[in-house]
């Protein structure tokens, strides 16, 4: 039990010894208060002293490893009374084996038997519970690091879930593009395939627990957009406004990737004319601001499929940082906005 609330054995061998001290100090100015000679006070403490320390220590083993339920409860109860009595009986016995010829400590030792009893028993009685109630709390300690453990084990697989999901939802959508170019335009068909392997190339090894400059991020978005503007070819065109300031900020890999995969296809679905998207980057307070708008038609419906992106940033972003106000929608006199803030580390 002591062993338990203190991380450090040595401190809980201190604890016990400390209590028997006491125990002993105790008794033995008890023993001196009532006329007994100091030498006999003495040995009969240091005696009692040393049952009281046995005692303890065997209701700590029990205690620490079993707890009564149910119809055992009467066990909290017995054992420390068991316990007392069995060592007031065989203190009594030593000490007049030892002292049978001092007939005045005998008189008090044995007019003392049930107050040594109440004593000692009441004391091994409190040992018992506090061992109780330490063994509940270290329950429930454990119990909470296993759901904690549990929690996150569950949050680390969705998050590797969603950007699994990520990598074939691009995928799929770039053969389907290749599929579509390999008898008009083979040669772009093999452009896009070169492409399309040097992202999945430098992507797909990457850890996802890792954070990565917005230098290093923009550099894979690039690569990304190698491969849509073999897909729309002149219709598309991004621009990054993006400052020096914050090309060094830090965020999770490929978190702006589906963003802009989701402002592509709003913009493209249902416009005939160029497509302009532009992304800013800056920072606010203790956040790496992201902003990425493109051009809509609020008459043409949504092609299917859009809105993963930003489902799934947004989910990554509340397993991330446990919030919900990072990521903001909203559309404007024909302009979609997505604005993205990343808490930095500190």
């Amino acid at each position: 039990m002591f062993s338990k609330v203190f991380s450090n054995p040595s401190k809980s061998i201190w604890i016990v010894q400390g209590a028997g001290v006491i125990w002993f100090l105790a008794t033995f100015g008890l023993l001196v208060f009532y006329g007994v000679d100091q030498s006999i006070a003495i040995v009969d403490s240091l005696v009692f002293a040393l049952l009281f320390s046995l005692g303890v220590n065997m209701l700590d083993r029990v205690f620490g490893f079993y707890i009564p339920k149910g119809s055992n409860n009467w066990l909290l109860l017995g054992l420390p009374l068991l316990f007392s009595l069995a060592a007031v009986l065989g203190h009594q016995y030593l000490l007049k084996w030892v002292y049978s010829d001092n007939e005045t400590y005998m008189i008090l030792l044995k007019s003392h038997f049930y107050l040594r009893w109440a004593i000692l028993g009441l004391a091994e009685v409190m040992v018992a519970l506090i061992a109780i109630v330490v063994s509940k709390l270290e329950q429930q300690d454990e119990a909470q690091k296993r759901e904690a453990m549990m929690s996150e084990l569950s949050r680390e697989a969705e998050l590797t879930q969603l950007r699994q999901q990520l990598q074939p939802h691009f995928l799929f959508n770039s053969l389907n593009s290749i599929s579509a170019l390999t008898v008009s335009q083979p040669k772009k068909a093999r452009e896009m395939v070169l492409q399309l392997s040097d992202f999945l190339r430098g992507t797909i090894r990457k850890d996802h627990q890792q954070w990565m400059s917005l230098e290093e991020e923009l550099g894979y978005l690039k690569m990304y957009l190698d491969i849509e503007h073999v897909r729309f070819g002149h219709r598309l065109e991004v621009v990054f406004e993006v400052g020096d300031e914050v090309m060094q900020m830090r965020l999770p890999q490929l978190l702006i990737q589906p963003l802009l995969e989701n402002a592509i296809k709003h913009g493209l679905y249902g416009i005939t004319e160029d497509v302009k998207i532009i992304l800013y980057a800056f920072k606010e307070q203790n956040y790496l601001m992201l902003k990425i708008e493109n051009p809509f038609d609020p008459e043409v419906a949504a092609p299917k499929g859009t809105g993963f992106g930003l489902s799934s940033v947004d989910r990554r972003l509340f397993l991330l940082f446990g919030r919900k106000d990072l990521l903001e929608a909203k559309s404007e006199d024909s302009i979609f906005t997505v604005i993205l803030k990343i808490p930095q580390p500190k």
